[in-house]
């Protein structure tokens, strides 16, 4: 994290960099597992539900004049109903949890420790507003689809290592278009939770 400056923004503040946050995504996104055809119209759809929420954060990674890295999070009982779901099937009180949105870091900067803030800022988040269960999701795709690079190694490993279990039972669907396609397609999002202590 050194030579890098972070920045802390919440509700409507994250509008002053909508533009940063959603280029990142789309540049970061368009790689195995996620193969996101990114569009400036999507973007301003999924990120509305943060400026929307004024308990939500964002934390942005500056490295001089070059965002390139960021991270989203916003109570899950703020979030949208494609969220909460697993959750409401379940039973699960949404005050209690703190949903994790993306993590993007280009390639470059990674092993440097900048994952490691973004879980730890949003874990901070979460226990200023009184939330003790973290929750994320991430993509399935076929392990043996054929764009699926030789050299990928997941996250899955450091997810665990965070204390984060992986719940092969909640999964929700999110649709977005894959590289090349103009039409959103239906994609399975399968969660990891961590319970904290507070």
């Amino acid at each position: 994290m050194e030579s890098l400056r972070l920045q802390k923004l919440a509700g409507e503040a994250i509008l002053t960099q909508m533009d940063a946050l959603a280029a990142l995504r789309i540049r970061v996104f368009r790689d195995w597992p996620y193969l996101y055809e990114g569009s400036a119209e999507y973007e301003a759809h999924y990120l509305q539900v943060y400026v929307d929420c004024p308990r939500s954060l964002a934390v942005l990674v500056w490295d001089g004049e070059r965002c390139i890295g960021a991270s989203t999070c916003l109570p899950l009982a703020d979030a949208l109903p494609d969220m909460q779901q697993p959750f409401v099937e379940r039973g699960m009180d949404l005050s209690r949890i703190d949903y994790f949105g993306e993590s993007v870091l280009l390639r470059e900067y990674r092993g440097r420790g900048v994952g490691v803030e973004f879980f730890r800022q949003r874990e901070a988040h979460a226990r200023e507003h009184g939330l003790s269960i973290c929750a994320f999701c991430a993509v399935d795709r076929d392990p043996h689809d054929r764009r699926k690079p030789a050299d990928y190694a997941g996250n899955d490993a450091f997810w665990t290592h965070r204390g984060y279990r992986k719940q092969p039972e909640m999964v929700s669907h999110f649709s977005w278009p894959d590289i090349g396609e103009s039409e959103s397609s239906d994609k399975p999002m399968t969660f990891w939770m961590r319970e904290l202590d507070v």
